[in-house]
Order: C-alpha cells, then sequence, then structure tokens
C-alpha cells in the first residue's frame, strides 16, 4: 500500500467524525476524529517494521523476515526516515543464515540514517565483525572504537570485548594450519 493512502483514510475519517457531530454525535465524532491519527502515526512508523520489531524482541527471526518481505517497495511504502531501519531490520534477520549479506545492509542502514544510538553501535559492530571476518584488522578496530562510544548503555561490551580478544589471535595463513604441508615436497 502506497504510504499516501493513509493520509486519505486519515481524511476521510476526520470528514466523517465531522459528519458525526454535525449530526448530533458529537461523541462518536470525537472517537473518530482522534481515531484519525492511527493512520498518521503509522504514515511516520510503519506497521510491516513495528511488527518486525515485536518478532525480534521475541527472537523469532523468521517472522520478522516474513513481515519485512511485506514491504515490496520500500521507497514508495516507507517514510524517509524509516528507510535506514528496514535494511537494518533486513540485516539482524540475515545474520544467522547469510552473514555475508549483513555487511552490504548495514552500511546502507547507517547511510540511510538510524535514529537511535544503540542501533547505530548494534549497526557498526556488525560492520567490524565482517571486517574482521575479511581480514580487515585496522577498518575492524576503527570500527570498534566507533560502536564502544556509540554504546553509551552498555548494553555491546561483552560482544566488543569478545571481538576485541579475536583481532588479538594471530591470522592463519593458507598453510600454517598443517605443520606438515611446509614439508610436502622436500620427501
Amino acid at each position: 500500500m502506497n504510504k499516501y493512502f493513509k493520509f486519505l483514510i486519515a481524511a476521510l475519517m476526520v470528514a466523517a467524525g465531522i459528519f458525526l457531530m454535525f449530526n448530533r454525535n458529537i461523541g462518536w465524532g470525537i472517537v473518530v476524529v482522534i481515531l484519525a491519527g492511527i493512520p498518521i502515526f503509522l504514515f511516520f512508523k510503519n506497521e510491516f517494521i513495528l511488527l518486525a520489531f515485536y518478532q525480534l524482541r521475541k527472537q523469532k527471526m523468521d517472522k520478522a523476515a516474513d513481515w519485512l518481505t511485506s514491504i515490496t517497495d520500500y521507497e514508495k511504502q516507507l517514510h524517509k526516515s524509516q528507510f535506514g531501519y528496514f535494511h537494518y531490520l533486513q540485516g539482524l534477520t540475515l545474520a544467522e543464515k547469510q552473514p555475508q549479506k549483513v555487511e552490504p545492509l548495514m552500511k546502507k542502514a547507517l547511510d540511510f540514517g538510524l535514529n537511535m544510538k544503540h542501533d547505530r553501535a548494534m549497526a557498526t559492530l556488525n560492520l567490524a565483525a565482517g571486517a574482521l571476518q575479511k581480514g580487515r584488522r585496522q577498518e575492524g578496530a576503527r570500527l570498534l572504537d566507533e560502536a564502544k562510544k556509540l554504546d553509551s548503555a552498555g548494553m555491546m561490551t561483552e560482544q566488543i570485548k569478545m571481538l576485541k580478544d579475536q583481532m588479538k589471535l594471530p591470522t592463519m595463513q593458507k598453510h600454517m594450519h598443517n605443520p606438515n604441508m611446509r614439508n610436502r615436497g622436500k620427501f
């Protein structure tokens, strides 16, 4: 559904409320006019994104992904302030099954903008994990420091510490995991 269709519904509800008020149903008219605020609220906070956040809170990633697939064209269905959260939620739902797709989604989410500091910290932390997986230690360290600054509530200190400990481990080269591989051609 197009996002502007919600304004049409709100306008029709206000018109119905005014009609009820002129026909001596003032109480019902006021109720209908107040209820016209719901579609206006849903213009700025999309219902599918709210339902996906609810499912994420319950740790049901599959259901959250199902709600996100209900958004077919995010540019027509969402307000600009919700673009970042759409990509952020997609990245969180794909984190377990397809971790290679998370990094571009989190970059898009940060480019579009996230309102909450802890959401920006989580996106930055996911970018740092992706950079460390690909062997980009300097970028990963920079992103971890940025995530630590953004995490003012201390919700992700354990994950940040775990990633910093992973950075301290030496990287394994292709042939170094098996010591017999070095002597392979000598015998």
